[in-house]
């Protein structure tokens, strides 16, 4: 046997092994720690811009015009983003209102596509590099006998 085994199979030959295991151990568990805490943090940016979405295309179809309808929808997105502490390096709105256009008791629906360019130090962890882009889209319908 070779001296290194002998001296592991002695009484306290294993000392100082958990503190070795602890130290290699340790990075492995905290960057592990970290990935949950990205994904989560992105998981939750992503309900919020799907939140924004559904809120932007609410408010247009309460609305009694196109022009109106475009303004509160942006409005109301902005409002839902900032509430859930999104931050958005580049954000755009867009409102489809072709509904606007149809005959009064024929349906119709307002679309809204909600899009955030986040930096993924804003949304996963501090320090880590690029951005991630989030898409959302919801449609609402826009009541059949109002006026229009």
């Amino acid at each position: 046997m070779s001296r290194y085994l002998t001296h592991l199979m002695s009484p306290g030959g294993d000392r100082g092994s958990y503190a070795m295991e602890t130290a290699v151990l340790a990075p492995v568990l905290i960057a592990l720690l970290g990935l949950m805490v990205a994904f989560g943090r992105v998981t939750d940016a992503e309900a919020a811009v799907d939140g924004a979405a559904h809120a932007a295309a609410r408010a247009a179809s309460l609305e009694r015009d196109a022009a109106s309808a475009q303004s509160q929808a942006q409005a109301a997105a902005d409002r839902s983003l900032s509430g859930e502490g999104i931050t958005c390096g580049t954000s755009q709105i867009s409102v489809d209102t072709s509904g606007y256009a149809t005959a009064v008791g024929q349906a119709a629906t307002v679309t809204a596509t909600v899009s955030c360019t986040a930096p993924l130090s804003d949304i996963a962890l501090p320090g880590l590099p690029g951005a991630k882009t989030l898409t959302a889209t919801f449609t609402s319908p826009i009541d059949t006998y109002r006026a229009r």
